[in-house]
């Protein structure tokens, strides 16, 4: 499970309207009869008309500065293990959804405690992701497809008499170069803009900054985490325990739907694997062997090469080479739009 909460801006100005943000969300709805669209829903509500979405947004931003952001996008990203667990059925991951944003409103650090009823947010479920220049299909196909074009553009310029060449020895090299390119869906090259295979569902939710009253700031990306400071005289608490939402989205999907989570799909070991890679890569190890071949197998799904060699077990042995090696496989497939780990 990967979740993100950015705040909404345009260069180095925040969105002063949703609704740019909420049209972009609609665009999986175009062409589509009403019937088969994907509508927003938030705590209690379903089929939210995308205008009503914008005004209750947009109207709750009392005493906002222009410089400060109106309201957040929370994106839940289920890997496809995930999905598989629910069958990639839309009103379970609603459910998910929901219990969700309890998690988040209890992660708030405040004197009053926040419930899920005092945050404004709106939901949408999307089915599809595309390529992008970051994922690792693009990227190692991309030499391939450079000589590609380099050799049709030496093609047309022998035909225009602008240099000599062999077109049919060009033509073959072209053919081989297709044949070996890396990354295809049914025979095809893998480009940007291509849709990508597989359960693709994840969430976008866009949350007011403001709690439903409009009268309080609640904001994900504050700057404190959870700590008090002393205002007019008196201590107050502040700030969003993030590392607290994750854990909680985490476990909370796990009780929901009984899911069995492998030590590499945790928040924890993400954060393990980036602050000390070491420590992580001797808790893989470390695993019972059944664990551990799940983990690389679900490694391996996520696009993350294992390095082949002899691995010691005993974590004073661990080889510095091999952890360098795998911490360079891991960094592809966190740079990439995986979300499988």
């Amino acid at each position: 499970m990967y979740i993100s909460i950015s705040k909404q801006h345009l260069g180095n100005n925040f969105s002063q309207s949703s609704s740019d943000f909420v049209n972009y969300l609609e665009k999986e709805n175009e062409g589509l009869l009403p019937d088969n669209q994907e509508q927003f829903f938030d705590q209690h509500n379903d089929k939210i008309p995308p205008e009503q979405v914008v005004q209750e947004i947009d109207g709750n931003t009392a005493k906002l500065k222009k410089v400060e952001p109106k309201f957040y996008s929370l994106t839940i990203n289920p890997s496809q293990s995930e999905l598989k667990a629910i069958n990639n059925d839309p009103e379970q991951l609603k459910k998910y959804v929901r219990e969700v944003m309890k998690d988040y409103a209890a992660s708030f650090h405040r004197d009053q405690p926040v419930t899920v009823d005092d945050i404004k947010y709106f939901a949408k479920i999307e089915h599809e992701r595309t390529f992008k220049g970051f994922d690792r299909e693009i990227r190692e196909n991309q030499p391939y497809r450079a000589q590609i074009v380099r050799l049709e553009n030496d093609i047309r310029k022998v035909e225009r008499g602008e240099i000599t060449g062999n077109t049919t020895a060009m033509h073959n090299k072209i053919e081989k170069l297709k044949s070996e390119i890396p990354h295809k869906i049914a025979g095809v090259p893998v480009e940007q803009g291509m849709k990508k295979p597989g359960y693709q569902t994840h969430v976008h939710i866009i949350v007011s900054r403001k709690d439903i009253s409009n009268r309080y700031s609640l904001s994900p990306g504050s700057k404190y985490m959870e700590s008090s400071s002393k205002l007019n005289g008196k201590m107050i608490k502040r700030g969003f325990n993030r590392n607290l939402f994750y854990v909680r989205a985490e476990n909370t999907f796990d009780t929901l739907f009984n899911y069995k989570r492998n030590f590499v799909e945790t928040y924890e070991a993400r954060k393990s694997y980036i602050k000390d890679p070491q420590q992580y890569f001797a808790h893989l190890l470390g695993l019972p062997t059944n664990e551990r071949s799940a983990a690389f197998k679900i490694l391996g799904k996520a696009g993350v090469q294992v390095p082949q060699v002899n691995i010691p077990t005993n974590k004073v042995q661990l080889a510095l080479k091999t952890i360098k090696q795998f911490k360079k496989a891991m960094d592809v497939a966190r740079s990439s739009s995986s979300i499988g780990i």
